[in-house]
Protein backbone atom coordinates (compact mmCIF):
# COMPACT_ATOMS: atom_id res chain seq x y z
CA UNK A 1 0.00 0.00 0.00
CA UNK A 2 1.37 3.58 -1.35
CA UNK A 3 0.68 6.11 1.37
CA UNK A 4 1.12 9.87 -0.85
CA UNK A 5 3.31 12.28 0.38
CA UNK A 6 2.17 15.75 1.19
CA UNK A 7 3.67 17.88 -1.64
CA UNK A 8 5.57 20.13 1.32
CA UNK A 9 6.94 17.40 2.69
CA UNK A 10 8.31 15.99 -0.45
CA UNK A 11 9.79 19.82 -0.86
CA UNK A 12 11.86 19.45 2.72
CA UNK A 13 12.80 16.07 2.00
CA UNK A 14 14.15 17.30 -0.90
CA UNK A 15 15.65 20.64 1.21
CA UNK A 16 17.49 18.56 3.41
CA UNK A 17 18.70 15.73 1.49
CA UNK A 18 19.67 17.81 -1.78
CA UNK A 19 21.52 16.08 -4.35
CA UNK A 20 22.35 13.05 -1.65
CA UNK A 21 19.29 11.20 -2.90
CA UNK A 22 20.61 11.11 -6.24
CA UNK A 23 23.34 8.91 -4.50
CA UNK A 24 22.12 7.09 -2.09
CA UNK A 25 24.39 4.11 -2.76
CA UNK A 26 27.18 5.99 -1.93
CA UNK A 27 25.39 6.51 1.67
CA UNK A 28 24.39 2.48 1.83
CA UNK A 29 28.28 1.27 0.85
CA UNK A 30 29.95 3.73 3.58
CA UNK A 31 27.51 2.83 6.23
CA UNK A 32 28.24 -1.18 5.35
CA UNK A 33 32.03 -0.60 5.56
CA UNK A 34 31.78 1.58 8.53
CA UNK A 35 29.59 -1.27 10.46
CA UNK A 36 32.15 -3.73 9.08
CA UNK A 37 34.86 -1.93 11.03
CA UNK A 38 33.24 -1.30 14.12
CA UNK A 39 32.30 -5.39 14.15
CA UNK A 40 35.90 -5.43 13.74
CA UNK A 41 36.94 -3.55 16.48
CA UNK A 42 34.77 -4.43 18.67
CA UNK A 43 35.76 -8.30 18.27
CA UNK A 44 39.60 -7.10 18.13
CA UNK A 45 39.19 -4.10 20.88
CA UNK A 46 43.39 -3.91 21.33
CA UNK A 47 44.29 -4.32 17.98
CA UNK A 48 41.84 -0.81 17.04
CA UNK A 49 43.43 0.56 20.11
CA UNK A 50 46.97 0.54 18.74
CA UNK A 51 45.84 1.39 15.33
CA UNK A 52 43.76 4.82 16.73
CA UNK A 53 47.25 5.57 18.29
CA UNK A 54 49.20 4.79 15.64
CA UNK A 55 46.69 7.40 13.40
CA UNK A 56 47.00 10.09 16.49
CA UNK A 57 50.64 9.57 16.12
CA UNK A 58 50.89 10.10 12.28
CA UNK A 59 48.63 13.12 12.89
CA UNK A 60 50.89 14.59 15.33
CA UNK A 61 53.94 14.36 13.28
CA UNK A 62 52.07 15.48 10.00
CA UNK A 63 50.69 18.69 12.35
CA UNK A 64 54.67 19.48 13.64
CA UNK A 65 55.84 19.40 10.32
CA UNK A 66 53.31 21.55 8.72
CA UNK A 67 53.58 23.59 11.55
CA UNK A 68 57.41 23.85 10.92
CA UNK A 69 56.81 24.87 7.24
CA UNK A 70 54.46 27.78 8.22
CA UNK A 71 57.46 28.63 11.03
CA UNK A 72 60.08 28.99 8.06
CA UNK A 73 58.26 31.19 5.95
CA UNK A 74 57.14 33.56 8.83
CA UNK A 75 60.24 35.25 9.17
CA UNK A 76 60.19 38.52 11.34
CA UNK A 77 57.15 37.24 13.10
CA UNK A 78 57.17 37.72 16.55
CA UNK A 79 55.87 34.21 17.30
CA UNK A 80 57.90 32.15 14.97
CA UNK A 81 60.15 30.85 17.85
CA UNK A 82 56.55 29.27 19.44
CA UNK A 83 55.78 28.32 16.30
CA UNK A 84 59.21 26.56 16.04
CA UNK A 85 58.57 25.18 19.79
CA UNK A 86 54.77 23.63 18.58
CA UNK A 87 55.94 21.87 15.78
CA UNK A 88 59.00 20.17 17.83
CA UNK A 89 56.45 19.23 20.15
CA UNK A 90 54.14 17.54 17.87
CA UNK A 91 56.92 15.66 16.05
CA UNK A 92 58.06 14.76 19.08
CA UNK A 93 54.55 13.42 20.87
CA UNK A 94 53.98 11.59 17.27
CA UNK A 95 56.72 10.21 17.46
CA UNK A 96 57.03 8.83 21.12
CA UNK A 97 52.99 7.36 20.20
CA UNK A 98 55.00 5.23 17.67
CA UNK A 99 57.95 3.92 19.78
CA UNK A 100 55.94 4.07 23.09
CA UNK A 101 52.24 3.29 22.12
CA UNK A 102 50.85 1.54 25.21
CA UNK A 103 52.41 4.71 27.92
CA UNK A 104 50.17 6.20 24.74
CA UNK A 105 47.19 4.54 25.26
CA UNK A 106 47.81 4.74 28.76
CA UNK A 107 47.50 8.55 28.43
CA UNK A 108 44.92 8.58 25.95
CA UNK A 109 42.89 6.34 28.41
CA UNK A 110 43.31 9.25 31.45
CA UNK A 111 41.92 11.96 29.04
CA UNK A 112 38.96 9.77 27.57
CA UNK A 113 38.14 9.21 31.26
CA UNK A 114 38.52 12.93 32.27
CA UNK A 115 36.64 13.62 29.01
CA UNK A 116 33.55 11.18 30.61
CA UNK A 117 34.29 12.69 34.25
CA UNK A 118 33.65 16.54 32.83
CA UNK A 119 30.92 15.91 30.56
CA UNK A 120 28.91 13.84 32.95
CA UNK A 121 29.35 16.85 35.90
CA UNK A 122 28.53 19.48 33.29
CA UNK A 123 25.18 17.72 32.31
CA UNK A 124 24.70 16.95 35.82
CA UNK A 125 24.77 21.09 35.90
CA UNK A 126 22.82 21.21 33.28
CA UNK A 127 20.06 18.91 34.55
CA UNK A 128 19.37 20.84 37.34
CA UNK A 129 19.37 23.91 35.87
CA UNK A 130 16.40 22.74 33.39
CA UNK A 131 14.71 20.21 36.25
CA UNK A 132 11.76 22.67 35.99
CA UNK A 133 11.26 20.46 32.32
CA UNK A 134 9.55 17.15 32.78
CA UNK A 135 12.62 15.44 30.75
CA UNK A 136 15.22 16.58 33.05
CA UNK A 137 15.60 12.77 34.02
CA UNK A 138 17.59 12.07 30.64
CA UNK A 139 20.18 14.94 31.07
CA UNK A 140 20.41 13.61 34.76
CA UNK A 141 20.89 9.72 33.77
CA UNK A 142 23.49 10.46 30.98
CA UNK A 143 25.05 12.43 33.27
CA UNK A 144 24.97 9.11 36.15
CA UNK A 145 26.32 7.35 33.16
CA UNK A 146 29.17 9.75 31.94
CA UNK A 147 30.28 9.59 35.34
CA UNK A 148 29.94 6.08 35.68
CA UNK A 149 31.81 4.85 32.51
CA UNK A 150 35.09 7.50 33.43
CA UNK A 151 34.74 5.87 37.00
CA UNK A 152 35.09 2.30 35.29
CA UNK A 153 37.79 3.37 33.30
CA UNK A 154 39.47 4.70 35.73
CA UNK A 155 39.01 1.47 38.26
CA UNK A 156 40.80 -0.99 35.70
CA UNK A 157 43.45 1.51 34.72
CA UNK A 158 46.53 1.12 33.15
CA UNK A 159 44.62 -2.43 31.65
CA UNK A 160 42.02 -0.43 30.11
CA UNK A 161 44.47 1.00 28.04
CA UNK A 162 44.76 -1.84 25.80
CA UNK A 163 40.80 -1.84 24.90
CA UNK A 164 39.17 1.04 25.82
CA UNK A 165 40.12 3.48 22.85
CA UNK A 166 39.90 0.92 20.46
CA UNK A 167 36.38 0.04 21.54
CA UNK A 168 35.09 3.60 21.76
CA UNK A 169 36.57 4.27 18.34
CA UNK A 170 34.56 0.75 17.46
CA UNK A 171 31.38 2.11 18.76
CA UNK A 172 31.85 5.37 16.91
CA UNK A 173 32.24 3.26 13.68
CA UNK A 174 28.93 1.54 14.40
CA UNK A 175 26.74 4.06 15.24
CA UNK A 176 28.10 6.15 12.43
CA UNK A 177 28.18 3.31 10.08
CA UNK A 178 24.31 2.93 10.71
CA UNK A 179 23.26 6.20 10.69
CA UNK A 180 24.75 6.53 7.19
CA UNK A 181 22.99 3.59 6.18
CA UNK A 182 19.61 4.40 7.75
CA UNK A 183 20.31 8.04 6.07
CA UNK A 184 20.74 6.47 2.61
CA UNK A 185 17.44 4.51 2.71
CA UNK A 186 15.77 8.20 3.62
CA UNK A 187 17.30 9.53 1.05
CA UNK A 188 16.34 6.62 -1.77
CA UNK A 189 12.96 6.70 -0.51
CA UNK A 190 13.21 10.29 -1.02
CA UNK A 191 14.36 9.76 -4.74
CA UNK A 192 11.69 7.43 -5.12
CA UNK A 193 8.90 9.90 -4.67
Amino acid sequence: MATQVPPDLKQAQAAILGAVSKNAGSLYWIGILLIVLGTIGIFGQVLFSFISIGILGAFAVLGGVLQGMHAMQAKGWKSVTSQWLFAIFYVVVGILAWFFPIPALEGLTIWLAATFFATGILRLIQAFHHRVFREWFWLLLSSVLSIFVGFLIMQGWPSTSLWVPGMLMAVEFLLQGWTLLFLGMAAKSAGNK
